[in-house]
């Protein structure tokens, strides 16, 4: 299923039941903790267009000792009548009420911080985009996020949208959404040029390898060995409602399936796969990069986010049992490709 046809008939309606409180304070409460247990002690969370359950989403986060950035999401068009902003008036009052409502409950951002959250340009109307830059361009250190050239359908639709723009880079740079701290889901098509460009602005990616493979219309393997040559800020991420999985596991080994993928089927154009060391470093200090949290490894100076494992409990699978005589080395890669989801 196409992108934009999987919103319409999965997503909208779904995330529209977010505007009763109780659902929100149910629903989030077992995003949150599952999470959790699953390991991710950071997150990045698109909330719905509500302003109310976005608070509730970061007060949860915070109840609960999570780290996240979390954003009311952005979009007033090409939406059902039943889930859109009312206005951009509207759109941007909310955003700055949640952004206020964040702020006060962690004032230093020590565990809960607002990102600003278009969804991606073809649900904004240009004066909504504009709005969303301006608040950026008074808080230089907030994260934006958005969805970036994720599938064809969502590019050809953004071009008809903006046909002054020759490309998605282009857009969203005009309005002031590019950046150090700007988060870029996907990013699966991109241009030389582009790919270049996101390197010039200091943006992130945020690397959906099982949504990519499952929602957009296709396989979709994003260049993420190009990437990183370039020195392009790379995290690991799970859209959790394009993916079927919530685990950074999971997301770490969809992520070597795909780079092998793409390695198969781009052989002639010399570039390799990645590697379970690049994929690791994805899924902790790419993300803390990506995020901006001060967290991710052990060097002096970072705050302690980590988790303890036992692997003798975890890294049951048939196919590679522990062995008295296995390496650490060998251990983490069968915890990594073995344990099962939580």
């Amino acid at each position: 299923m196409h992108i934009l046809d999987w919103l319409s008939t999965t997503a909208f309606p779904n995330e529209a039941c977010f505007q009763d409180p109780a659902h929100a304070r149910r629903a989030y409460g077992a995003v949150v903790t599952g999470m959790l247990r699953q390991g991710v002690t950071t997150a990045s969370y698109y909330g719905s267009l509500h302003g109310e359950a976005t608070t509730i989403l970061a007060d949860i986060c915070l109840e609960r000792g999570q780290r996240a950035l979390v954003g009311k999401c952005n979009m007033n068009r090409n939406a059902p009548d039943y889930y859109r902003d009312a206005s951009v008036d509207e759109s941007l009052q909310v955003t700055r009420d949640c952004i206020e409502h964040i702020q006060a409950i962690d004032p230093r951002g020590d565990l809960v911080r607002p990102v600003l959250t278009p969804r991606f340009a073809i649900s904004c109307e240009r004066q909504l985009l504009q709005g969303l830059g301006d608040i950026a361009a008074r808080n230089r250190d907030m994260a934006i996020q958005t969805h970036f050239n994720e599938s064809e359908q969502e590019i050809s639709a953004t071009r008809s949208l903006f046909p002054d723009f020759a490309n998605e880079a282009d857009l969203y740079a005009h309005y002031g959404l590019l950046g150090p701290r700007s988060i870029l889901a996907h990013c699966t098509l991109m241009t030389p040029y582009e790919t270049q460009r996101l390197h010039d602005l200091g943006c992130g990616i945020a690397h959906c390898p099982t949504a990519n493979m499952t929602v957009g219309g296709g396989f979709m393997a994003a260049p993420v060995h190009d990437f990183l040559q370039r020195g392009i800020k790379v995290g690991l991420g799970t859209d959790s409602g394009g993916g079927y999985s919530s685990s950074m596991l999971n997301a770490m080994r969809h992520a070597l399936v795909a780079s092998f993928a793409r390695d198969y089927m781009n052989a002639r154009d010399g570039e390799a796969a990645l590697s379970l060391d690049q994929v690791f470093h994805m899924a902790t200090v790419g993300g803390a990069h990506v995020v901006g949290f001060g967290v991710g490894d052990f060097t002096v100076g970072r705050q302690f986010d980590a988790l303890l494992v036992d692997v003798r409990e975890s890294t049951g699978g048939v196919n590679a049992p522990l062995e008295a005589d296995d390496s650490h080395r060998i251990m983490v890669e069968k915890f990594v490709m073995k344990m099962t989801e939580t």
